[in-house]
């Protein structure tokens, strides 16, 4: 399965770590960034076309990353044929 990943600098440190988890599970990735931390950079320059590629790819999935999520689902949300949800378990661990 491809999964492609999204996030912000409020994500990055996580959404590494996921990666390479689910590649270590055999699935195929992209990541659409941040490509390293930047405090000023701005979520939606990511989630957008995350979800976007999501949209146009049927059988992939997409996981965001953010500080709260609230904003990064909204996002994702607009992108016709997608549906986002944001998980706030604390006890995740990779």
């Amino acid at each position: 399965m491809k999964i492609y990943f999204a996030t912000d600098h409020a994500g990055y440190e996580l959404k590494e770590k996921l990666k390479e988890y689910v590649s270590g599970l055999g699935h195929e990735i992209r990541d659409f960034g941040a490509h390293e931390y930047d405090g000023e950079d701005d979520y939606p320059d990511f989630i957008k076309p995350c979800a976007e590629a999501v949209a146009k790819d049927s059988a992939s999935l997409g996981i965001i990353l953010g500080g709260s999520g609230q904003g990064e689902a909204m996002c994702a949300n607009h992108v016709v044929g997608v549906r986002a949800g944001v998980y706030t378990g604390g006890d995740l661990e990779i």
